[in-house]
């Protein structure tokens, strides 16, 4: 018999082989000084495109007072003990009410966290004799809850609307044996791409075939739609969402979220949602601060303004530049390059240390082996000034790559890293 942590001592995995390489600085890097657009790296300033602060509230003024008086009046305990017990207040109602109707839900239920939150609305939703049908590509928080389901499940190729089809089929034909449902689960906007789900298609797909869509809307809420409700209303198809989850840790700049639907579905839910059941309620200073970020989002439509302002900027000037950003439908601004993983660490070095600007780098195994993708997140903080500066150094940091520059290099940063 093997000792348990054999296989912790042979293999550390795809990225934790290069932890040596790559910890404190490529993985685990630590920015310092308030969120905003420009914050310190290694003691240098840095324009950051990695922070998932859309809207640019994590500083705004108006939150942080409210976030420091709630705090003041309730502490960081309040209220004790799971929702169902003691943890359940007037206000985490309110907010569940005012949240609902901003996606345009009946209901809603507050998550302490998106992550936790995904995994077990997956595990509720489903049981034994149910199919799930996701999209290859879907998050990490959506494939850690299908893997709790004890039935069947299928992915389909992404975005490809006839391989969704095919699943279908198959989905259907083993539902009917077993006398079950079938769950179809799509991202609203796929984070590391930028590309809207196919919503639209996929409820097309309800005329012919029996199924409940769930989206994960993390990366649409906010900043999708007329509104702000979401990739489902900027498709048009917001009421034929069965259950719409979004988390707080992205435009609201927090933490937690909620899932949304029909009445009936949500009082289910939340009789058997084990990771709310079972877990201390969302603090008082959380439910305050998202109340208020809520009535930001609904009453100052010039964040989102702002926000795609710098969008269409930064996207348009790389498109305009030559690079390749795939078919972002989003914020999220993906720029895929040619290399190898020492030469991406050569890249992402000189772009932090001599061009100021910060982004994370994302390689094998997330993506294919050869391609390096540089994952950028415009905030409605950003300057037109930043996005200047940033194509500048693109371009520069493009053309050190075409000519071999990181692949000399690359041995020196490995070295230097060890």
């Amino acid at each position: 018999m093997k000792d348990l942590f054999d296989k912790i001592y042979r293999d550390k995995g795809p990225l934790g082989k290069w932890a040596d390489q790559a910890e404190g600085y490529f993985v685990f890097p630590k920015l310092e000084g308030e969120i905003s657009n420009r914050m310190k790296f290694q003691g240098k300033e840095v324009i950051t495109w990695s922070v998932n602060d859309y809207l640019g509230l994590a500083n705004h003024p108006e939150v942080r007072k409210v976030d420091a008086e709630a705090g003041k009046k309730y502490g960081s305990a309040y209220p004790m003990g799971a929702r169902m017990m003691s943890g359940h207040t007037d206000l985490h109602e309110k907010l569940q009410n005012e949240l609902a109707d901003f996606v345009q839900k009946d209901a809603a239920y507050l998550l302490n966290f998106g992550y936790q939150g995904m995994v077990s609305t997956i595990d509720a939703l489903v049981g034994k004799d149910d199919v799930i049908v996701y999209d290859v590509d879907a998050h990490a928080c959506i494939i850690d809850g299908v893997r709790l389901h004890l039935g069947k499940r299928f992915t389909y190729k992404h975005n490809d609307v006839a391989s969704i089809e095919k699943n279908l089929e198959r989905a259907t034909k083993i539902a009917e044996q077993t006398g079950g449902g079938i769950l179809l689960i799509s991202e609203g906007v796929f984070g590391m791409r930028g590309e809207q789900g196919k919503l639209k298609e996929i409820v097309e797909l309800k005329k012919r075939f029996n199924f409940r869509l769930f989206v994960d809307d993390a990366h649409g809420f906010g900043t999708l739609g007329k509104t702000g409700a979401g990739a489902g209303e900027e498709q048009g198809v917001q009421d034929d969402i069965d259950v719409y989850f979004a988390t707080f840790a992205k435009s609201m700049a927090s933490t937690g979220a909620f899932i949304a639907a029909d009445q009936e579905v949500i009082d289910y839910l939340k009789y058997n949602l084990r990771s709310q059941m079972f877990a201390k309620s969302l603090q008082m200073q959380l439910v305050e601060g998202a109340l208020k970020r809520l009535e930001m989002l609904r009453s100052m439509p010039e964040l989102k303004e702002k926000l795609w302002e710098n969008v269409n900027a930064l996207q348009n000037g790389l498109k305009d530049r030559g690079f390749d950003i795939g078919t972002t439908q989003s914020c999220v601004t993906p720029v895929y390059l040619k290399g190898s993983i020492p030469e991406a660490m050569a890249l992402v070095k000189d772009l932090r240390e001599n061009y100021g600007v910060f982004c994370s780098i994302v390689v094998y195994p997330v993506i294919p082996k050869g391609l390096i993708l540089l994952r950028m997140i415009p905030t409605a903080s950003h300057t037109l000034q930043d996005v200047e500066e940033t194509l500048e150094a693109f371009s520069a940091i493009r053309e050190r790559l075409e000519n071999g520059t990181y692949k000399r290099l690359s041995a020196a940063v490995m070295d230097a890293m060890k």
